[in-house]
């Protein structure tokens, strides 16, 4: 019989489509990135609250996407990718893995309370009908909109995202499931997640840069996924010698 302690659950069949599932939207979620880094240096978002309405008045779905819409896809894609690893490593060591998955869902559930774009919309669309007085007003409204997608929620949903990724990786290191270069991608990239985006041109260079490991850490990590969804896959190691989880 094997050690429960050492033996993953991936080769259990009610878990395959989970794996599968994290699997593909590892890939999805480069996809998205490369989709948006495009759109970032081909039409970049404006700088002010007219500039907003103005686009979402022009170009409906390009103004949506520069708030953040496409984030609200490819973020919820990210948390099925961090609960696939969570299964994944779940015997190298439940406490982190349960940590770094409450702290995923609280930084989702941060972000998605942030993210304003049909709010955005929506007071473009008035904006667009009203009188001097009520631009006025709409424009203090939007102002204040604008301030809670990069306010207190983004902040949080940042540091949680880089706390997850970290455990998520050091597990990786410490497990036989996943490579050690799996490993040290995700941490490069939470490293350079410390900063925010949000804090001036250092956080913004930064969450550009953490971008690229990322990417390299998600197809990995698909690739893997999908490998373990296969049938014949079975692991019987997924802690490294010498190491117990806790």
């Amino acid at each position: 019989m094997a050690d429960d302690r050492v033996t993953p659950h991936t080769d259990a069949p009610q878990w395959r489509g989970l794996l599968v599932t994290g699997g593909w939207c590892a890939f999805a979620v480069v996809a998205m990135i490369v989709v948006e880094v495009g759109r970032y240096l081909l039409w970049p978002p404006p700088t002010s609250t007219a500039g907003f309405y103005a686009l979402l008045l022009d170009h409906p779905v390009l103004g949506l996407v520069s708030l953040d819409l496409l984030f609200i896809v490819s973020n919820t894609l990210t948390f099925l990718v961090y609960v696939a690893l969570g299964l994944a490593l779940w015997r190298v060591s439940r406490s982190a893995v349960v940590v770094a998955l409450a702290f995923a869902v609280v930084g989702t559930a941060a972000f998605m309370s942030s993210t304003r774009p049909v709010e955005m919309l929506t007071l473009a669309t008035t904006y667009a009908d009203a009188d001097e007085a009520e631009r006025t007003a709409l424009l203090a409204t939007g102002d204040g909109m604008l301030a809670t997608w990069q306010g207190t929620g983004y902040v949080v949903y940042y540091y949680l995202g880089f706390a997850t990724l970290l455990i998520l990786s050091v597990l990786m290191l410490r497990s036989a499931v996943f490579s050690r270069a799996t490993g040290a991608w995700g941490l490069a990239s939470a490293v350079l997640m410390v900063v925010p985006a949000t804090f001036g041109q250092v956080g913004l260079v930064l969450a550009v840069v953490s971008l690229a490991p990322w990417s390299v850490f998600a197809v990995l990590v698909g690739r893997r996924l999908l490998h373990l969804s296969r049938p014949a896959e079975t692991t019987h190691r997924a802690v490294r010698p010498g190491r117990a989880h806790s």
